[in-house]
């Protein structure tokens, strides 16, 4: 059923494997060193179609780094990102933790029902629901503001939030749960002071995939928010793009900067990431 280690297949496929797998990562990484040289290059090899070499102008180093703090709205784009991402990312784990602490506990009629809910919302597609959104947001008030899209994300990202969490509850020992309740204890602390603890490594694991999912978001960022004042990072990248001329050097510099927060994150969270995937894959 799983593919079998490595280390069980004869030499030749070892050794072809070890001479394949730097081929594929450098490929695998082209884009992204492509990104990160067109970041340093300037506006006239574009122009010219001087995309891998180093034009008249030379490289620029951090200069287009130093331009796109300096001289576009980045920071504002960046803070907006902050402002969005993190309440979303508290708020989507909050909500998943309860409602994946009462289907993953307790047995009451319609349990599958609210939780295959739950599920059936992650495979509905998202280009579906722009039209309606788009209105539904216009009509609270909320259209290009970053409280409308906190709201939505937080709604759309629950429901994968509770499938994580509450398959992760269920993995647990339920014994732990009815001795606490054998000694008086209300459902209440049993979910703060028992549950809630054990699933550290899930939330740790939660938080990095949300933070990454909403900070990445570039559809709905387009699609609910218009003005710099509102807009995430992602989004105001496209700033970079004039009538008759497209930016890609600045856009480059953009993405990279914009890229690092959520990779930071990943490397910090990294061990608590790889924990809370992990943990019930041997009960």
């Amino acid at each position: 059923m799983f593919p079998r280690p490595i280390e069980q297949y004869s030499a030749p496929v070892r050794i072809g494997y070890q001479l394949l797998l730097p081929f594929m990562l450098l490929v695998w990484l082209i884009p992204l060193l492509a990104v990160m040289f067109f970041s340093i290059k300037s506006g006239n090899d574009f122009t010219q179609g001087n995309y891998w070499g180093i034009g008249e102008d030379g490289l620029q180093g951090l200069g287009n780094y130093w331009t796109v703090f300096t001289g576009s709205d980045m920071p504002r784009y960046l803070w907006n990102s902050v402002v969005i991402t993190v309440p979303t990312m508290i708020g989507a784990v909050a909500l998943s933790c309860m409602t994946g602490f009462a289907l993953g506990v307790y047995r009451f009629k319609g349990n599958l029902l609210i939780f295959f809910m739950f599920v059936a919302g992650n495979f509905v597609p998202f280009q579906i629901l722009m039209v309606p959104v788009r209105d539904l947001t216009d009509q609270m008030g909320l259209y290009d503001t970053r409280m409308g899209l906190i709201l939505f994300h937080i709604a759309f990202q629950t429901g994968f939030c509770t499938l994580f969490m509450r398959n992760f509850i269920r993995a647990l020992p339920r014994e732990l749960i009815e001795a606490a309740r054998v000694e008086g204890v209300s459902e209440y602390r049993i979910f703060w002071y028992v549950v809630l603890p054990l699933m550290r490594p899930a939330i740790a694991a939660l938080c990095v995939l949300i933070f990454t999912f909403i900070w990445n978001d570039f559809f709905w960022a387009v699609v609910l928010t218009q003005s710099p004042e509102s807009q995430p990072v992602t989004a105001g990248i496209t700033a970079f793009n004039a009538q008759f001329r497209a930016m890609y050097h600045m856009m480059s510099a953009g993405s990279i900067v914009a890229a690092i927060p959520p990779v930071a994150m990943f490397f910090l969270m990294q061990k608590h990431f790889i924990a809370g995937l992990t943990l019930g894959a041997v009960k």
